[in-house]
């Protein structure tokens, strides 16, 4: 089969590797349809996440039809089609049994590397690194599925991939950032980040009963994006957002001195910015003296009204410096964060989303064949031609490429740019080929 795997830093290709088998009577073998480049997908490109190894298949947003179930697995069939949670779950430990199912005791294959990082382990995910249980990941034609009768959700025909491939992962994480803001009707909310989690969490807040959200980016297409989902918006290095006054104090003038009632920080360890603090980070990166920028964190806190919350979905990986927990402290700040327990969520996002209430496809700029990949991760990083979202077809060689255009875009791309016909959706080569590729079982 072909599948997107990593080679090293800023380093991917699509191989042809072997087919995945069932290797546990809870397994399932998955064909899938389709698949994302997630932001924290970045992070193993960018070779911030250790313990990678050449050839691991990357992705953990995927969904597709049932084309195997081992014996133990009975709530699925072969024709089923279905979403995949990113975090893998056993559904009968502790953790699981609390609905604490990013936390599962009993997924991660490799939980002994973890320890020594975490003091204990987290649940496996899919493609995302050996500490966290060596699977491969669902950018890939076939995936096989642990653990299949507790993870996958059954979709409804009715309801296209678009609708509802991001219930494996962006979904409900925006959902879980903004059930952990505790939002009380008419709350006011900061959000940084208006990436695809900062988008989900935008819509999350407002159907969960925020009466405002103030978004803080620097790209112009995604705080676009942010002010068609109701958000304010702050562009955090214009001028003309922020006048002769910092971030801090902005936020304060528009929530009458007391700061928002809760934040977010929906970016994580790859901060970006010029303040002191932010270069001080950068520094101790390229250093290798830290392994996370985390200004973002550092402003949700200081930004937070008193007996306010903090709400942590972004991704950090090791050692924070320079927090300032003497305010969490003395400002009575509750702080929360956590990989997204998917399975928790998954149901109650999919009833909104067939009734309407929620549509996540509205973030999707860029539907690639998956042989595009490569040329997605690049875009995608850099934020060139508009790009906020990528979707992956793994078995479409011509797709519709660019689907979303914006009033301004930060880094448009030049007609002679050498990505441009992988980003309008063709598939290196002559594009014509649409043979289905067929699994040999």
């Amino acid at each position: 089969m072909k599948a997107l795997v990593w080679n090293d830093k800023h380093a991917v290709s699509v191989d042809e590797v072997p087919d995945p088998k069932i290797e546990d009577p809870r397994d399932a073998i998955v064909r899938i349809t389709t698949t994302c480049i997630c932001g924290s997908d970045l992070h193993l490109f960018d070779g911030l996440i250790q313990t990678m190894e050449k050839g691991d298949v990357l992705g953990h947003e995927p969904m597709g039809e049932v084309v195997e179930v081992g014996p133990e697995v009975r709530n699925l069939k072969v024709g089923d089609r279905v979403v995949i949670p990113f975090t893998i779950s056993c559904g009968e430990c502790f953790f699981c049994q609390r609905g604490l199912y990013s936390c599962c005791d009993k997924s991660n294959r490799n939980k002994e590397l973890a320890e020594k990082v975490y003091g204990y382990s987290p649940a496996g995910l899919f493609g995302y690194s050996h500490m966290f249980g060596g699977y491969q990941g669902g950018q890939a034609q076939f995936l096989r599925v642990p653990f299949a009768d507790c993870g996958p959700v059954k979709i409804p025909e009715h309801l296209t991939d678009e609708q509802v491939v991001f219930l494996s992962d962006i979904l409900p994480t925006g959902w879980m950032a903004a059930k952990n803001c505790d939002v009380r009707p008419g709350d006011t909310v900061a959000v940084w980040g208006a990436g695809p989690v900062g988008q989900m969490t935008i819509r999350s807040l407002f159907v969960q009963g925020a009466g405002r959200v103030i978004c803080i980016d620097n790209i112009p297409e995604r705080l676009e994006m942010a002010r068609e989902g109701g958000a304010e918006t702050i562009n955090f290095q214009s001028e003309d957002d922020l006048g002769d006054k910092n971030l801090f104090d902005q936020l304060k003038d528009r929530t009458e001195g007391r700061g928002p009632d809760a934040c977010v920080d929906a970016v994580g360890m790859e901060a970006h910015g010029t303040s002191p603090g932010e270069i001080y980070d950068w520094i101790k990166m390229g250093l290798r003296l830290a392994t996370d920028r985390p200004n973002v964190f550092r402003q949700a806190i200081q930004a937070c009204r008193k007996g306010g919350n903090v709400s942590v979905p972004g991704v950090y990986a090791g050692f924070l410096d320079k927090i300032p927990f003497g305010a969490a402290m003395n400002k009575a700040l509750t702080i929360k964060t956590g990989q997204t327990h998917v399975q928790q969520f998954a149901p109650e996002l999919l009833g909104l989303i067939d009734q309407g209430k929620i549509d996540p496809s509205f973030v999707t700029t860029h539907v690639l064949p998956l042989e595009a990949a490569p040329d997605g991760y690049q875009t995608f990083k850099q934020k060139d031609d508009g790009c906020i979202k990528v979707v992956l077809k793994p078995w479409e060689t011509q797709t519709p490429g660019k689907v979303r255009q914006f009033a301004s875009e930060h880094k448009p791309l030049a007609e002679n740019d050498p990505r441009l016909p992988e980003l309008r959706g063709q598939a290196p080569g002559n594009g014509k080929d649409n043979t289905p590729l067929l699994r040999k079982i």
